[in-house]
């Protein structure tokens, strides 16, 4: 055995048991759930109100963080006790919720305020009440059941923000009234009159009101569609009408939904909040809770699979995990450069939203179907292999083995920390996912990987896509193609185009740039970022004249590629209108721990210099063959690699008419 694969086997700690279960039956997955429970023991405090997982700060204070780490779990254990599962540590959060909202013991978690962080722990402590009320709600004196109201009740005169987190009251609320507790139906109707004000259409909610687009997971699997299908389970007798509306928006939102799901069992980083790791495959839980009918082609048997997938894809990954078994704040390892400002030690456990499907008994048609492949793993595919979504504006791909999408016109209403990683790159990708900045400082730190980055002070500060402007879906040549423009400074405009792979180069998508500068720039973009070291010997691969065998990087003058055991990633300049030779290719040697997926990755890049005054045309091919998702990639990538695309008529047509206005150019799209 060489000494890079000793060197990966070799781990401190024994793997969690999650890591070690198969997660193919309905006792499988409770047993999951349970591992994830189990650890959290050591971390209650005397009174059992807090559960501490881990030392460092958020935004909010220390007994809210701990709040996250009490509540959070309720997700996994409220369904896994409702559906028969006897929980033999349940008792402590019996008796944490007493504890927490005694206003006269040690323990108390102190009432709400305006935007309090308590609120959003409330949901998962009303779901958790609605539920499974005879283990939390029944045991209490009648003393206690009052302080839990009055704790709850606490939040129904307070501010919240104008988002998801309206829902969390909602819940709050409801869980109150599954126990003919004093609650505020008033308040429970404001919100969700409210709230379907988010609906924009085809079953997807922004993540807030009109005026931005931001529809990440938390328009469906983290929050929104999530809590719409436990709402129409839980209130659909008192409120049919608004239920019914919340299972037929499910239905048609599960159709585009299930194009972010890889059929390996991953789902496509996108956006924030995703240390909450496998919570981005809840809504199919959710759908099992709710017992929606599957649209066709989807089955339960493709729904079940979907859902177990993705558990099995993350048992794969040990170090999401703390020597102690608890979880840690990062994606398939520690990581804070991806971290939100909101993100606790406690976090994480917002995973156990995947649970829900574990309150629907074994011989519910979820658990009783076989399951079935993805549908991308089906031939044909019953599903179309690109798919233009209008309202979150994303090109969905499924081809060459490989499921990505391309964006355009997404943004978080606030700056979030790495907001134009998580929103503003071209491209997403299941099988590489995507990095984030890790400094400020030069362009390894800021990592260009799916971008174009600009640089006016001679590559010290870096602009990548945050915001754009006039985002749009065209249609050329009967294929989708997403518009949008961007200004990163007044007197620089790009305006981009992004197509999706043809079937004649499957493993290629483009991406058109129109770059008019008022001062001189450096640029620089990247394709996929990919595992950058040698399997044998586990040291960083070094560029070369060719790639030898399977393994390497090697950058022309117009052209780089990096292939390792993880696949093959590179770019290729088309066509470049600038002055000099073209652009340069290279290999970004991007900051460890940048990227979600691996620790250690290389960034295949084109380099350019722009002289202000000038207006640049860039057609780049950005190719990437995952080796997750091509059987015998090894043989197949540098035949494909080789046929590049060719440029399309319409892009040569725009180029050739440089110096209209975008809409003149545009006048027959």
């Amino acid at each position: 055995m060489s000494t890079a694969r000793t060197a990966e086997r070799n781990q401190p700690f024994a793997s969690q048991s999650f890591s070690q279960n198969p997660l193919k039956t309905r006792d499988d997955v409770a047993a999951a759930c349970a591992s994830l429970l189990d650890p959290l023991e050591a971390g209650f405090s005397p009174e059992c109100a807090l559960v501490r997982v881990g030392g460092t700060g958020t935004r909010f204070d220390e007994t809210a963080a701990q709040i996250e780490g009490f509540a959070r779990p309720l997700w996994g254990l409220a369904p896994l006790l409702a559906g028969g599962v006897d929980y033999p540590k349940a008792h402590l959060w019996t008796k944490g919720f007493a504890s927490g909202t005694d206003p006269n013991g040690p323990e108390f978690w102190g009432n709400m305020q305006n935007l309090d962080q308590r609120m959003v722990e409330s949901c998962p402590i009303g779901y958790c009440l609605a539920i499974a009320g005879k283990h939390f709600w029944d045991p209490m004196t009648e003393a206690q059941k009052t302080n839990i109201a009055a704790w709850i009740g606490s939040m129904n005169d307070k501010e919240m923000p104008n988002t998801n987190w309206l829902w969390f009251r909602v819940f709050a609320n409801l869980g109150l009234k599954a126990n003919k507790a004093p609650h505020s139906a008033e308040q429970i109707e404001k919100d969700m009159v409210h709230l379907d004000t988010f609906h924009r259409g085809d079953g997807w909610s922004n993540d807030g009101p009109e005026g931005y687009t931001q529809m990440d997971y938390y328009s469906g699997s983290f929050a929104i569609q999530y809590l719409q299908l436990l709402y129409a389970q839980l209130n659909g007798k008192q409120d049919p009408k608004r239920a019914e509306e919340y299972r037929k928006r499910a239905q048609t939102y599960a159709l585009d939904f299930v194009h972010y799901q890889d059929p390996d069992g991953h789902s496509i980083p996108f956006g924030r909040s995703l240390t909450y790791r496998f919570a981005t495959i809840s809504f199919w839980s959710s759908f099992a809770f709710a017992s929606v009918e599957p649209p066709g082609p989807l089955t339960w048997g493709m729904i079940k699979g979907l859902v177990l997938r993705n558990l099995r894809w993350w048992s794969k990954h040990h170090h999401i995990f703390q020597p102690n078994g608890m979880l840690n704040i990062g994606y398939t390892y520690p990581n804070y450069y991806l971290a939100e400002n909101y993100n606790s030690p406690g976090s994480p456990y917002w995973c156990m939203l995947a649970f829900a499907c574990l309150a629907q008994p074994a011989d519910h048609p979820f658990w009783s179907s076989k399951e079935e492949a993805h549908p991308f793993a089906q031939s044909p595919s019953p599903l179309p292999t690109i798919k233009a979504l209008k309202y979150p504006m994303h090109i969905m791909v499924h081809r060459g083995g490989h499921t990505f999408l391309l964006s355009s016109g997404q943004k978080c209403h606030y700056p979030l920390k790495a907001t134009q990683a998580k929103y503003g790159h071209f491209a997403y990708s299941a099988a590489f996912g995507y990095s984030v900045p890790t400094g400020s400082y030069s362009l390894e730190q800021f990592v260009p990987e799916s971008a174009l980055a600009l640089s006016d002070d001679g590559g010290e500060l870096w602009k990548l896509r945050r915001e754009v402007e006039d985002a749009q879906i065209l249609e050329k040549d009967g294929v989708p193609v997403l518009y949008s423009t961007m200004h990163p400074w007044k007197d620089v405009e790009v305006k981009t185009w992004l197509v999706a792979p043809s079937e004649a180069t499957p493993n290629w998508h483009l991406r058109v740039h129109c770059v008019s500068t008022g001062r001189d720039l450096e640029s620089a973009e990247g394709g996929f970022a990919i595992l950058g070291t040698e399997q044998k010997t586990g040291r960083m691969l070094l560029l070369a004249k060719e790639v030898e065998g399977d393994e390497g990087m090697v950058a022309t003058s117009d052209s780089a590629l990096v292939v390792s055991r993880a696949g093959a990633s590179g770019v290729a300049e088309l066509h470049s209108s600038t002055s000099e030779a073209g652009r340069k290719g290279g290999v970004c040697n991007v900051d460890a721990n940048s990227n979600l997926i691996e620790s250690r990755t290389q960034l295949p890049t084109l380099y350019a210099d722009l002289k202000a005054g000038s207006t640049t045309w860039f057609v780049s091919a950005v190719f990437a063959m995952p080796a997750s998702g091509v059987d015998r990639w090894q043989g197949n990538w540098r035949k494909e690699w080789e046929k590049r695309p060719e440029v399309p008529g319409w892009v040569k047509e725009m180029m050739n008419r440089n110096g209209l206005e975008y809409t003149d150019m545009c006048a027959d799209c």
